[in-house]
């Protein structure tokens, strides 16, 4: 981000989401060089070369997504910045999610930002966007509202 105006926390956040569902290379830009991460199932990551690899396991799986940030709560307390909102995307597979329809789409991103950049940030969500693991849905026969 040299030679440009250092973005506020949550802009930060928002412009993380929109570099992300558009795979674009300039997501980087918004990263400490010794970021770290958590993801859901992969664990905690250091890094850019930590973070390709968990972007690319995911990519393998999925087609597309997208972050409804616009309607999504922020929260911006100092240094923080929390992110609670919904997802849709279709895997390769062809199925689909709608966060807030089906049961995967939910998601909830906590952000350390200084100086502009992320120097952390823990993704709370299930990974299993389309319901494939329906043998651990431990209440198969309430009708759940997503």
């Amino acid at each position: 981000m040299t030679g440009s105006a250092i973005l506020s926390p949550a802009d930060v956040a928002v412009a993380y989401f929109d570099r992300l569902d558009r795979g674009a290379p300039e997501l980087f830009e918004l990263f400490a060089d010794d970021f770290e991460f958590y993801f859901p199932k992969f664990g905690i990551g250091k890094g850019t070369e930590d973070f390709v690899a968990c972007m690319t396991g995911l990519q393998g799986r999925l087609e597309s997504i997208t972050h409804y940030v616009d309607r999504s709560a922020v929260i911006v307390a100092g240094d923080k910045v929390v992110v609670e909102g919904l997802s849709s995307g279709r895997m390769k597979s062809g199925e689909e999610w709608h966060g807030g329809v089906t049961a995967g789409g939910r998601f909830c991103n906590v952000f350390e930002i200084r100086g502009g950049l992320i120097e952390r940030v823990s993704v709370y969500l299930d990974p299993d966007y389309v319901s494939e693991d329906t043998e651990r849905f431990l209440w198969k026969n309430r009708k759940s509202q997503w």
